[in-house]
């Protein structure tokens, strides 16, 4: 189940990239190819969010965008980082389901990370090796440019592999009892108008 589990996300993350990347626009609908609350659905709209919010990240950082615009890009990207966390969460809901049943062994231990935020890093390296991809094969940069690229790319590769098996024996370990896992509801206060005090002191 771990390692089709791992290969489910090697293959929904590269179709995500490769969907968005047919209008390359970060208004473009997504078309969601997968059964709505299923496990592939979550793991395509995770890929989606952080490939739109990739290319945000870039616009917002041209010198010479305009300071409305720039401002809206932001709070959508403010956003985008709430959507992912909440996405997170329901990918650790699947596993906490996945494995509630597990009977955890004397001396098991937790992780540093739950596997949805594991995820979470190995979505975004998806993202990385493409656009790291596309500068090694630009035809308009210099050869030391490429060479550069390639060299990092190479990196990016290896940790695609390392990311992939870690993730693979944390949930190895988890459906054996080795590990246990625990969600925690990311309480960034900054978005709450109850928390955030400059929200709450323009009531």
């Amino acid at each position: 189940m771990e390692k089709a589990f791992i290969q489910r996300c090697n293959e929904i993350f590269t179709a995500a990239i490769n969907d968005y990347h047919k209008t390359d626009h970060v208004d473009a609908p997504i078309s969601n190819p997968y059964p709505l609350k299923s496990i592939e659905y979550y793991l395509y709209l995770k890929n989606w969010i952080d490939t739109v919010q990739w290319h945000l990240e870039d616009i917002i950082r041209n010198p010479q965008i305009d300071p409305v615009e720039a401002l809206a890009i932001k709070r959508r990207i403010d956003k985008s980082n709430q959507d992912r966390t909440d996405l997170v969460e329901l990918i650790d809901s699947y596993f906490l389901e996945q494995y509630g049943q597990t009977a955890v062994q004397p001396g098991a231990t937790i992780n540093t990370e739950s596997p949805a935020w594991a995820v979470d890093r190995y979505s975004i390296l998806f993202l990385k090796i493409y656009h790291m991809r596309e500068q090694v094969e630009r035809a308009d940069a210099d050869a030391a440019h490429r060479k550069a690229c390639s060299d990092k790319l190479a990196v990016l590769l290896e940790q695609k592999q390392d990311l992939s098996t870690a993730l693979g024996q944390l949930l190895d370990d988890i459906a054996a009892g080795r590990k246990y896992m625990k969600t925690y509801k990311q309480m960034k206060m900054y978005n709450d108008p109850s928390l955030n005090p400059v929200l709450y002191a323009t009531k």
